[in-house]
């Protein structure tokens, strides 16, 4: 297996799709892609063979290529079990699904005015309303997870699984842009965090080279 992803530091749909593929127990090769390099508008243009979407990141599994991170952790939940990635109780396993499935397609004033930089902190960032609400929704739904099915483990559904695997790339804006969080998140957001996955993915962020300017400031309103 070959896993295709972009910087380790801005990337936050390589690093769900990494973290899945951590999460599969199979041995895989990764390439990393500077998506904030002068020649990537040239090299998605020419790499309609290795990344057919022109985007990272790519699974390729000797001659089946899936790419989108949900795509990729749903093939290799297919591959090992699913059991691996979602709770087993059918009530547990149906707000999982669609928290994974909100993440995938939703908080986009979020994601726009909290890009991923692993490596920076910001202090005193200002933030729009809608912004705002979307974090809002995120601890709401992390709350009703904890309450509900954390019982076993300090993650969503108490042992690591596909939903924190798409929440780790929330788990670091919170930190990047010191959003206030209250006691029950900030225990989450350390287990993450501090998860052996996380902080190898970390390691690799701090010891890439590159920078992407638009990424290097806080939002303002």
């Amino acid at each position: 297996m070959k896993l295709i992803i972009g910087n380790k530091n801005y990337s936050s749909w390589s690093l769900r799709a990494w973290l899945a593929l951590k999460q599969s127990g199979l041995a895989f090769e990764e390439l990393t892609v500077n998506i904030g390099g002068d020649d990537w508008a040239a090299l998605k243009r020419e790499s309609g063979e290795i990344m057919p979407s022109g985007k990272v990141p790519v699974l390729w599994d000797g001659e089946t290529v899936i790419w989108d991170s949900l795509a990729i952790m749903d093939y290799l939940a297919d591959k090992v079990g699913r059991e691996r990635y979602w709770p087993k109780d059918d009530t547990a396993r149906g707000m999982a699904l669609s928290m994974v499935a909100e993440m995938h397609s939703s908080y986009m004033a979020m994601r726009s005015e909290c890009p991923m930089n692993v490596r920076k902190r910001f202090d005193g960032v200002q933030l729009t309303d809608a912004a705002r609400d979307d974090i809002v929704r995120v601890l709401q739904l992390w709350a009703e997870a904890r309450a509900r099915f954390g019982k076993g483990g300090p993650f969503l559904f108490g042992t690591f699984g596909a939903a924190d695997i798409f929440y780790a790339p929330v788990v670091s804006r919170f930190v990047t842009y010191g959003i206030a969080v209250p006691g029950f998140a900030r225990a989450y957001m350390e287990a993450v965090w501090e998860h052996e996955w996380m902080q190898a993915w970390i390691a690799g962020a701090e010891d890439e080279r590159w920078i992407i300017e638009q990424y290097e400031t806080a939002p303002r309103v």
